[in-house]
Order: C-alpha cells, then sequence, then structure tokens
C-alpha cells in the first residue's frame, strides 16, 4: 500500500479533467507548487467536492507519484467562499493567486508566500483599503519574498511617505502588511513605483487583470 504525505497550502487553480475528475495545483507550504489529481470530486456525495477549489486553503493528505500528487483528502481551514459576491475583489483574488503561481517553484518551500495569500485575501475581505493600494503592496511584497526586489537607498523623487511606504512593505511582519495608511498624493506615488517595479520584473499578461476594467 502506497504511503501518503500531508501538506498544508492553497488551491491556486482547478481544472475538471473527464466527467468526475480534477486537476489542481496548490501551493503547499512544505514543498511550494505541486500538481495534484483529484478523483471522483466532482460527485455530488464526494467529501471533497467544497475543498477542491481555488480560495482553498486546507491540510492535503496526498499519494506521490513520479510527476504529479494524487488527493487523498482535504481537511479544510478557510474556504473564503465570501469573496464570490465582492466585485472587483474576487477578480484580484484570482489575480493574486496567478502572481503566486508565476512564482512557485516545485520542491521550494513557500510557507511565507502562503501566509501572504491569506492576510491578502482577508484584507480584500475587510474593505479597509482600496482595492488598488491591497494589489500594489500584494505586488511589492511578492517580489520581496521572492528576493528579486529591494528598495531603492534613497528616495530621489518620492515623498518620505511613499518611500517609507516602500520600506514597511518590503521588510514588516506580514500580521501589520495592510495595517498602514497613506494619503491619497503619497498612494498614487506608491502604487506608480511598485507598477514599475513589478512590470520590469514579470513578463507575463495576467487573465484577470483583462476582466477587471470590465466590471470597475
Amino acid at each position: 500500500m502506497r504511503e501518503t504525505v500531508e501538506l498544508s497550502g492553497v488551491i491556486l487553480y482547478a481544472q475538471n479533467i473527464g466527467e468526475y475528475d480534477k486537476r489542481l495545483v496548490i501551493l503547499t507550504r512544505e514543498r511550494g507548487r505541486i500538481t495534484a489529481f483529484a478523483h471522483g470530486v466532482r460527485r455530488q456525495k464526494n467529501p471533497m467536492i467544497a475543498a477542491a477549489n481555488p480560495f482553498v486553503f486546507a491540510v492535503f493528505t496526498l499519494f506521490e507519484g513520479k510527476d504529479a500528487y494524487t488527493l487523498s483528502s482535504a481537511a479544510a481551514t478557510e474556504y473564503f467562499t465570501d469573496l464570490a459576491g465582492r466585485m472587483p475583489g474576487v477578480f484580484y483574488g484570482y489575480y493574486f493567486l496567478e502572481v503566486a503561481d508565476y512564482f512557485g517553484r516545485e520542491g521550494i518551500e513557500a510557507e511565507n508566500v502562503v501566509n501572504l495569500l491569506y492576510v491578502t485575501l482577508r484584507a480584500v475581505l475587510r474593505e479597509q483599503l482600496p482595492i488598488r493600494m491591497i494589489r500594489a503592496i500584494y505586488e511589492l511584497r511578492t517580489l520581496a519574498e521572492n528576493g528579486v526586489y529591494a528598495p531603492p537607498p534613497g528616495r530621489g523623487k518620492l515623498s518620505e511617505a511613499a518611500f517609507a511606504a516602500l520600506r514597511y512593505v518590503t521588510y514588516c511582519e506580514l500580521k501589520g502588511l495592510y495595517a498602514f495608511r497613506l494619503s491619497d498624493e503619497a498612494a498614487a506615488e506608491f502604487e506608480a513605483a511598485v507598477s514599475e517595479a513589478f512590470d520590469k520584473t514579470v513578463e507575463k499578461s495576467f487573465k484577470s487583470l483583462a476582466v477587471i476594467p470590465k466590471i470597475e
């Protein structure tokens, strides 16, 4: 009998396969991005029918194969079902998952990135910051977590507030990531600086971003 492995993380992508199966992309704390097949999960009485979907954070029990895993069970800790009713928040949520998938690598621990996704989706639900600001903060911290960004040594033409925000987002504890506020002017500077840094690093068109302008 094959042994199982237990991994915790979040489902980034779910694709229907055949009549009842799904192919899942999961970002795990322990082993980074993995692919797992969930057989029979779309059957009405399958106990994992709700858990095998994007945004679900869970502890996954899997059989390990040569090129992919097979899902045995999933103990969900958070479904984020309330996102479905947030517009355009849910599409930004899908964008955040896409970005995590872009940077995810198999075999590389991703605990900080999984936690980053969690606190970001919670920030979307709380609606205490403009969604565009949440996006900028998430993008910047993602670059920092993946070792491809460090704040400039001097603020140049940036205001002190915008420059301080760049440094804060890069180095703060995740629990305080969305706890600061900026004036409209400083926020615009911050968002522009992040957009420039992100576009220089990431060469990809994200599907979710194409939808957002149509509903905003």
